[in-house]
């Protein structure tokens, strides 16, 4: 049974499944995105807004499975590897959008972008587009009608922000900052399951930002409230 269970073919098959997964996911996020930009004309209807609410809930999916593989890339499997290479900060900056787009008009929100020109960093494309898409998706639920995307470098980091106008994050998210982020009882880092299904969201966003080491030093995420837009601020730092 031990031995099942840490076997690399068996690791690969399950990243492959998950890997299968996204892709259908992305085939039904696609066509929703279709059908949304084709209804334009109707947009603020129920069916619009139905439809609006659907491509959301693809995209928490979506963002799951990425999650899931992000434990594959964590552990090395031959078929999913960490992959850090070279990226210019506005080409990250693009795909976010793009991930974004469609809902973002479809619910009628403004997205402000602050993208330090020329800026390159290296990072594993896949996995920090993930998370940044899954903070911009969770703005989408929280803002009042603006979210910014900002990428900068602070220092020897590079900085990545999604802030929004709503109403901030609450006070059982923003203690999970001092979080060691080890497993307990009830769920992971002592996020419960059943409460708070943000913070499994978060301890993912962590792991994959400590997965990025430069000079004895990792990435990390904060949470925070205020920022340029007065509401929740997702800080993603990478070394």
């Amino acid at each position: 049974m031990d031995d099942t269970r840490h076997s690399p073919e068996l690791l690969m098959f399950l990243a492959s499944t998950a890997h299968d997964m996204k892709n259908s996911i992305s085939v039904l996020s696609g066509t929703l995105e279709r059908l949304l930009g084709e209804g334009e004309g109707e947009a603020r209807s129920g069916a619009h807004l139905q439809m609006a609410q659907m491509l959301y809930q693809t995209r928490r999916l979506n963002d799951s499975l990425m999650q899931l593989l992000a434990l594959y890339k964590q552990v090395g499997t031959p078929a999913y590897p960490f992959d850090v290479q070279p990226i210019e900060a506005g080409e990250l900056a693009a795909q976010v959008v793009a991930l974004g787009r469609v809902l973002i008009d479809a619910r009628g929100i403004t997205l402000d972008l602050d993208v330090e020109p020329g800026l390159i960093w290296h990072l594993d494309e896949d996995l920090v587009v993930g998370v940044v898409s899954h903070a911009v998706n969770n703005a989408v639920h929280y803002t009042r009608d603006r979210i910014r995307l900002a990428l900068r470098r602070n220092g020897d980091e590079l900085e990545i922000r999604v802030e929004d106008n709503g109403d901030g994050y609450p006070q059982a998210l923003l203690k999970m900052n001092d979080d060691a982020g080890y497993p307990a009882a009830g769920g992971v880092a002592g996020i419960n399951f059943h409460t708070n299904s943000a913070g499994l969201g978060l301890y993912f966003s962590r792991e994959v930002a400590r997965m990025h080491r430069h000079r004895g030093r990792e990435g990390s995420v904060r949470l925070e409230n205020g920022g340029a837009l007065g509401g929740g601020c997702f800080i993603l730092n990478l070394p």
